[in-house]
């Protein structure tokens, strides 16, 4: 394994909601080593987005983040005003969901993408266009003089969103967070983008986390898997094993509610609906979902434990894993 990179410990993440705060995010820990692509998966409002802004440091107003988050051995949650925009500009980068919502629209994209590198002082303005040039190139946007000289828009969804890659790798990251950067984009083009961003990663040889909802896409694009639920992470492992073999009843879930592209089955949903890490009780989070669950999976939470080279969050594991293989094979 790769030296880690970017590590989170014991991460909870809670807002405060009259009196009480309520947990959003709770005991998460997992890492990205140099090099490595990591996925995080989970339903909406599993606490996935919630996580790597606690990364960024861009929690909402009456957030707050516990535990450790370690970038290259420093704390992030602990950086002064100095220390953390030097980490925001130079060593990290993020995609967010939305690329219209984070591009000023009175700006045009060259405006954009020269600001942030050349208010820190990476580069002079025209320094700064011109590696815009060369990169917008790299990501496949055709007629990049004209395309400089645009307003967001402009340009197609697709397009923006390759603008907004643009942006993350001008200032030469070491790590990207890429939080579900292609939801917001039609099928058509969302395969392209995604595309483009892995190339780019690869031949730069950065470290991504990726969080996103689709587990076959996570599978696909990452060498490792965390799978997320209720605030909480219930398996970690190779992508691989993870997509071929879940050892979780809830990742095993995500895996029969999938379509198939390879025949026609009936799909089998999740019984019930997802929950926040506030509304979890005592005992696992899933257990009300799970049909594997007994006395102890609903008084007792499971701690994280190491299985068959991976980490899950399951009383049962050891006697429930071949039917899981079965149904998901």
């Amino acid at each position: 394994m790769n030296s880690h990179l970017f590590t989170m410990e014991d991460l909870g993440v809670s807002v405060r909601r009259g009196r009480e705060p309520r947990a959003l995010v709770r005991d998460v820990s997992l890492s990205v080593g140099e090099s490595e692509s990591v996925g995080l998966v989970g339903e909406s409002g599993s606490g996935k987005s919630m996580s790597i802004k606690s990364a960024m440091r861009l929690l909402p107003r009456g957030a707050a983040a516990t535990g450790r988050v370690e970038f290259d051995g420093r704390d992030v949650l602990t950086l002064n005003r100095s220390e953390l925009a030097r980490y925001r500009s130079h060593e990290v980068a993020m995609i967010h969901q939305d690329p219209r919502a984070y591009i000023n629209p009175t700006r045009t994209i060259s405006q954009f993408l020269a600001e942030g590198v050349v208010h820190t002082g990476q580069m002079a303005h025209e320094e700064a266009v011109e590696q815009a040039r060369s990169l917008m190139a790299d990501v496949g946007i055709d007629h990049a003089d004209r395309r400089l000289g645009q307003f967001p828009h402009q340009l197609s969804g697709g397009l923006l969103q390759r603008v907004m890659i643009v942006a993350a790798l001008l200032p030469s990251p070491r790590l990207i967070f890429a939080d579900e950067p292609t939801t917001a984009l039609d099928v058509t083009v969302q395969s392209d983008v995604m595309a483009i961003l892995l190339e780019q990663i690869r031949d730069r040889q950065l470290s991504m986390l990726f969080v996103t909802h689709d587990l076959d896409l996570a599978a696909a694009v990452t060498d490792r898997l965390a799978v997320m639920y209720a605030g909480s992470l219930v398996e970690t492992g190779m992508s691989a094993d993870v997509y071929a073999r879940p050892l979780h009843p809830y990742t095993a879930g995500l895996l029969q509610s999938r379509p198939s592209t390879t025949g026609v089955r009936r799909l089998t949903a999740i019984p019930g609906r997802s929950i926040a890490a506030y509304e979890a009780e005592e005992g696992c989070p899933f257990a009300p979902r799970c049909q594997f669950a007994t006395d102890q999976c609903r008084s007792q939470r499971p701690a994280p434990r190491e299985y068959e080279d991976r980490s899950v969050a399951c009383h049962r594991v050891e006697e429930i894993s071949d039917e899981l293989k079965e149904r998901v094979s």
